[in-house]
């Protein structure tokens, strides 16, 4: 035993008072080891979020390097902090006995706060955010970073409610404030308070001295953590926790899946027999896979993916998946709709002639009056699922046309009268009664509805915008000021487009999806 066993560490005060523990412990066994400290990119580079750094196994990578250089023998690390799958050649030797598993809530002032609508509270973690986020929605977050002490020090000197740590981070070295709380409701991340050795897998003298000190119980708690961590494929930036705990001869675990808002939550529990419990990981993610867990996953990794198109209609979950790869979408609505009332004379008397041109519209009526009550003789629609939703819910529609210009010309032809209602909004960008005011055809309009712009101002790399109404064109250009390629769900939109863009596209027929064929087609 005359070899001395170096151990590699990170050169903080928490990862130096784990390194020196496991040298305490090889020297208590007749070993000779001595500390190499090292820094890691984790450690440099503080301005930040640690998920936005995208580096898997940021605070191992140097340590990793360091083993294989020979450099050291051993490398010490915090097990949450481990890639689930090791570079080639490193293996884990040993898991020290657990400590405190729990997340710890430091406060600034007092812990009244936690029923308070508004509140700020830090914390560094993705997990740790989408978890607070989906208990406390109205509070904010903000971001944290840096060692233990420098955390402690930032929140002493900012007004911030509170801030989130590792329980066992903060116990082990002693600086735990007395304004703290243990949160047991939130998950903590897989193998978190738990000590890991690594080393060279052809380092045989490392390996026999460093596996003495394993702890059966814990080794299987935290690889069974780590397993289902590996099976949702979630490294350090997804929202994933998990815990499981040996009590009476069974394995109790429960893990969770966020996204990064907290919004949106998938949890699952299974309790096994000790020495049945092989399983248990592989069955709890496919758990959480079944039940949306993959989509999730995706939206997790499409976030930290530059956005190139955008959407001034909010898009469904199934529209979404409808994108290509190569595809990475934002939507959010443009234009916001509120119903205005409608005086009972309009409707009282049967309408011989009725233009609906969009949903907006029908909702608006119907908000004001039963069907019943909406007794019109013609009714004259633009697109397909206006018409639809007309017939299913106010009576049959006498003819629809794909878009406001074509139904103007067919009124002009073939309509029975010479008057017209319009149930519109306040924001009317198309030709319609233009045209038939032209053609000596009275058009009454009611505002139905009213529009507002509520656009949002695009990063950079936005490349294209998806416009569904000569509305989002313009509410688009309030807030922004740039060139896209614009595609356009009709060619009434299209017409407001080609005022502002160089480049024009025009879905096929009017509905979303085929919006989406358009823009896949341009990125393919």
């Amino acid at each position: 035993m005359s070899k001395t066993i170096k151990i590699g560490t990170r050169d903080s005060e928490l990862a130096l008072w784990q390194a020196k523990t496991v040298q305490q412990q090889l020297e208590n066994l007749g070993y000779k080891a001595e500390l190499v400290p090292v820094k890691s990119t984790g450690d440099i580079v503080l301005d930040k979020p640690l998920y936005e750094l995208g580096i898997t196994g940021i605070f191992t990578r140097t340590l990793d390097v360091a083993l294989l250089n020979h450099d050291v023998d051993i490398a010490v690390h915090s097990l949450k902090d481990v890639p689930t799958i090791l570079p080639k050649g490193i293996e884990q030797i040993a898991v020290l006995k657990r400590g405190n598993v729990n997340d710890t809530l430091v406060f600034n002032d007092n812990e009244e706060f936690l029923g308070a609508r508004e509140a700020v509270v830090a914390t560094g973690s993705l997990r740790r955010r989408a978890q607070w986020l989906n208990r406390y929605p109205t509070h904010t977050i903000v971001d944290l970073r840096g060692n233990v002490n420098s955390r402690l020090q930032k929140l002493k000197d900012n007004d911030w409610n509170g801030a989130i740590f590792a329980a066992a981070g903060i116990g082990r070295i002693g600086i735990r404030p007395e304004d703290s709380i243990n949160l047991s409701w939130m998950i903590p991340a897989p193998a978190q308070g738990a000590i890991m050795i690594a080393a060279l897998g052809e380092n045989d003298f490392a390996i026999e001295a460093c596996s003495q000190l394993n702890h059966e119980e814990t080794e299987i708690c935290t690889s069974i953590e780590r397993e289902f961590l590996n099976k949702l494929e979630g490294g350090c930036t997804a929202p994933i926790g998990a815990l499981a705990f040996i009590k009476n001869e069974e394995v109790n675990f429960k893990g969770v899946l966020l996204s990064k808002d907290g919004s949106k939550k998938i949890e699952v529990s299974k309790t096994e027999a000790l020495g049945k419990h092989d399983d248990i990981a592989d069955f709890c993610a496919n758990y959480i896979i079944d039940r949306g867990g993959k989509r999730l996953m995706d939206d997790v990794k499409n976030e930290s993916k530059t956005t190139n198109v955008y959407s001034t209609k909010s898009l469904t979950e199934d529209q979404r998946l409808l994108f290509h790869e190569k595809v990475t979408a934002k939507s959010s609505d443009f234009i916001k709709t509120n119903p205005n009332r409608i005086q009972k004379h309009i409707v009282k008397n049967e309408i011989r002639n009725v233009i609906i041109t969009s949903k907006n519209a029908v909702d608006a009526l119907l908000t004001n009056f039963s069907a019943d009550e909406l007794q019109f003789k013609n009714i004259y629609c633009v697109g397909r699922r206006t018409k639809r939703l007309v017939e299913n819910r106010i009576g049959k529609v006498t003819h629809s046309e794909k878009n406001a210009k074509a139904l103007a010309n067919y009124l002009v032809e073939f309509m029975e009268g010479t008057a017209v209602t319009f149930f519109c909004s306040n924001l009317r960008l198309d030709d319609l009664p233009n045209i038939l005011e032209e053609n000596n055809i009275v058009v009454n309009e009611v505002e139905a509805y009213e529009t507002k712009f509520d656009g949002v101002s695009l990063d950079d790399s936005v490349e294209s915008v998806m416009f569904y109404s000569p509305s989002t064109v313009q509410s688009f250009k309030q807030k922004n000021d740039k060139e896209v390629i614009a595609f356009c769900i009709g060619e009434t939109t299209a017409t407001e487009a080609r005022k502002r863009f160089k480049d024009v596209r025009v879905a096929k027929v009017p509905t979303v999806e085929s919006v989406i064929e358009l823009v896949n087609a341009h990125y393919i």
